[in-house]
């Protein structure tokens, strides 16, 4: 074996530009760290940690996505490689919120430009087409913040500013669809069609296919907003950031009971299950910030991409994830690379 040692394994598996990976290696002489690098393909990591055993990386900005080589150096000598996946970036210079999501009907993504709060934008609202072209869709909703579609194909739209939620036309005309809702960020809605909008002050309201309003559940106030998601069995799952740093995910049932689904996330927001009915969670995890992955029954959490400044998720129709940050919006397949 070189001195530039073996790779065991990288956890995790995914990673975003900015991402913290751990690098579990053996035998790697460190005796000179100044002679020691990390490679992403053919771009140099930046290393926040060394030792013979273990290397923490950040993953670099890199025009290569999908699955990519990595390898450890030393005094000139390579590893042999091994491989992880990273997304791409689609656009930047945006400012979204929560969650992005898919059109149905297309497979198009709808992301925000959502500003600061009373912050008037010429366009608020893009549109993300199966081949990653960025367009310009609407700018007819202030701080739009949650985007959801019912079983038809229908777009709503919150914005945080009015406490409204907005019915988006396909001649992209934004029509109000109900209103004094506080500040509402997250929205979801069931099988049913049945709506859900987090209220950044605690509140979670039910509104009907009229657009009328009920109080669901009262939470804890959030220090940004409240993020919504439908679980296999149709409960509610919320998260709502505070200023602690060990948050939860709640579970809300059918009668508005609320329980404590996980517990133990730094700043978690948006969040998504995937086919397996895991939960996939924008925040951070024993400190190590990305996407985490909860096992269905809640008992076991991990991190499953790398990233910062992460705020949310969606999962494509061809299984890809969607991910933003809080200016940026990316790809990424969920399969290992090389699987």
């Amino acid at each position: 074996m070189s001195n530039a040692g073996k790779i065991l394994g990288i956890d995790p598996q995914f990673g975003l530009a900015g991402g913290e990976v751990s690098i579990e290696c053996a035998n790697l002489d460190t005796s000179n760290p100044t002679l020691c690098a990390v490679w992403f393909g053919e771009e140099r990591a930046p290393i926040v940690a060394l030792s013979p055993n273990r290397v923490l990386a950040v993953v670099p900005e890199s025009r290569v996505s999908g699955s990519v080589e990595v390898r450890l150096e030393c005094a000139g000598l390579k590893s042999e490689p091994a491989t992880m996946t990273l997304g791409r970036r689609l656009a930047e210079d945006l400012h979204p919120v929560a969650n992005p999501a898919f059109d149905p009907d297309d497979g198009a993504l709808f992301v925000t430009r959502s500003g600061s709060r009373g912050e008037h934008l010429a366009v608020t609202l893009f549109r993300i087409d199966v081949n990653g072209d960025v367009h310009e869709f609407s700018g007819d909703i202030p701080n739009p913040t949650g985007i959801a579609f019912d079983s038809s194909g229908q777009m709503f739209v919150s914005s945080r500013m009015e406490g409204t939620v907005y019915r988006v036309t396909p001649f992209k005309e934004a029509v109000p669809f109900a209103r004094n809702l506080g500040v509402a960020t997250g929205i979801a809605i069931d099988r049913s069609d049945t709506m859900y909008v987090g209220d950044r002050t605690g509140t979670v309201y039910k509104i009907n296919g009229i657009g009328e309003e009920t109080l669901f559940a009262q939470l804890e106030p959030s220090v940004s907003a409240y993020h919504l998601a439908i679980g296999p069995d149709q409960a509610l799952f919320v998260t709502g950031p505070t200023v602690g740093s060990f948050d939860s995910v709640m579970r809300i049932d059918e009668k508005g009971e609320v329980s404590t689904f996980y517990r133990g996330l730094g700043r978690p927001q948006g969040l998504a299950f995937d086919s397996s009915g895991a939960l996939l969670v924008a925040g951070s995890l024993r400190g190590r910030r990305g996407i985490v992955r909860i096992a269905p029954d809640g008992k076991h959490a991990e991190l499953f991409v790398a990233g910062i400044n992460l705020i949310g998720l969606a999962l494509g129709p061809t299984g890809d994830l969607a991910i933003v940050s809080t200016d940026s919006v990316y790809t990424l397949p969920q399969r290992p690379a090389g699987e």
